[in-house]
């Protein structure tokens, strides 16, 4: 009797081992032909945007294929947004922050919406409060920060603002803080790792979008020529490496882009490299873009008048051999500044790119194409700003390694701010210096 029910049980056993070995077949194969494109278990899908296209353009171009209506569409579109860009660098560097600013409220509010879209049919309460909650915080913290480095002297003749100068961090951390603890009363039992996943979510948004977008108008600071030369390199290598792989794009780049091919990486190399130089030659000569942006107390404006430094001063350079054979030329005249363009242009172009590639993995885990539908061909704010925002990283740093000195201006402004007798003490240290320095009587002399 054993023996009968062993064989009956026999290939029933056989049969389950068979469906469960085609199952796991099935797994690996979908595993192999779709592994980029899956998401873990349990994550919802974000809802694709509708096509936002203008109907105009809609109607314009509908006897072309696909492949072509968008290559149309996109060109129309970059060619309004640059556009856009040259109108708010007429404008000047107000206006210029002003748009930095807005900028990163939308690249937030993209990011936040993707996390609200996939974790919405669990109700966790004041996620998206808390959101743009912890945004304001942050922000108050560093734009706090820039108005009391830049605007010094407007801060200490104003009360108000010299008191909120003072107090300016505790004040920020006091505001995180309560933010810190909503979140902890807002913590529900059966929820409590998907809301701290939204926490960390939060917060890496605000580390990618608010600390970029500050460095950004750090760098303005120095000069609009660091922020637009940069700015213009990544469109640059955008535009060429897109034109590039359309037209000759055969090898792709990388998995996470399929679209991106070393064709379009190549030949968007080259092109910003010699775009950068060309527009560094162009904007060097010209003060409005190379002197700091300063505020006038006595006007209560933005001024770019200044002496411009040698890094904006023509220069004889002498020729490598090999360059002088092919050209003829022994010596070549150009600003130093296109020399640090070289590598402005080529960060844009080899590890900009990487901003992007990081842009597309995230995409990929939800299964969404773009970030939102608020440009028609490009996608949302932050699709156009993946790589700026690693780009201005770059040079925040590179202008302190390499270009930034101390600021006089500054220093004295400070100085100013000073009691009296500190005002005398460092008087009278500096005196002692210069005449152990032996440079005090000779500049006694050259005043008398």
């Amino acid at each position: 009797r054993t023996s009968h029910r062993e064989r009956a049980r026999a290939p029933h056993g056989r049969n389950e081992r068979k469906k469960k070995r085609h199952s796991e077949l099935k797994v690996e194969k979908d595993g192999a032909s779709d592994g980029e494109s899956k998401v873990d278990p349990g994550v919802p899908e974000v809802p694709a945007p509708a096509d936002d296209t203008p109907e105009v353009l809609n109607k314009a171009l509908s006897g072309l294929s696909s492949r072509w209506k968008n290559w149309w569409v996109r060109g129309i579109l970059t060619l309004a947004m640059i556009s856009f860009f040259f109108l708010i660098i007429y404008l000047g560097p107000m206006v210029l922050m002003m748009i930095v600013l807005c900028v990163q409220i939308k690249c937030f509010q993209e990011i936040i919406t993707i996390g609200y879209s996939v974790y919405h049919s669990y109700h966790l309460p004041w996620f998206r409060t808390l959101s743009w909650y912890f945004l304001l915080c942050v922000n108050y913290f560093f734009y706090g920060e820039t108005v009391t480095d830049s605007f010094f002297a407007l801060v200490q003749r104003e009360e108000p603002l010299r008191i909120l100068s003072k107090y300016h961090r505790i004040i920020s951390f006091a505001l995180y803080l309560t933010g810190f603890c909503m979140f902890v009363l807002s913590l529900v039992k059966k929820h409590y790792r998907l809301q701290f996943y939204m926490f960390g979510w939060t917060h890496v948004t605000l580390l990618i979008v608010v600390t970029q977008s500050h460095l950004i108008i750090h760098n303005l600071f120095e000069g609009m020529i660091w922020f637009i030369v940069p700015i213009s390199c990544v469109i640059c290598n955008d535009i060429m490496a897109y034109m590039f792989g359309f037209f000759f794009g055969r090898t792709p780049l990388i998995k996470l882009s399929p679209k991106k091919t070393w064709e379009g990486f190549i030949g968007g190399l080259f092109s910003t490299i010699v775009f950068g130089i060309m527009l560094s030659y162009v904007m060097a000569g010209c003060r409005y873009f190379v002197c700091p942006v300063e505020f006038n107390t006595n006007s209560n404006s933005f001024q770019v008048e200044c002496e411009p430094s040698e890094l904006f001063q023509l220069q004889d350079y002498a020729l490598p051999s090999v360059l002088e054979s092919v050209t003829g030329w022994t010596t070549v005249r150009l600003y130093p500044f296109q020399i640090h363009s070289i590598a402005l242009s080529s960060f844009a172009s080899i590890m900009g790119p990487f901003g992007g590639f990081f842009a597309s993995g995230f995409k990929r885990a939800f299964k969404i194409k773009d970030f939102a539908n608020t440009i028609p061909g490009h996608g949302g704010i932050m699709d156009r700003f993946d790589c700026q925002y690693l780009m201005a990283t770059f040079v925040n740093v590179y202008i302190a390694s390499f270009i930034r000195g101390p600021n006089p201006s500054k220093v004295i402004q400070q100085l100013l701010a000073l009691r009296v007798d500190q005002q005398l003490h460092i008087f009278n240290s500096l005196k002692a210096h210069l005449t152990e320095k032996g440079l005090l009587p000779a500049l006694q002399e050259a005043t008398a």
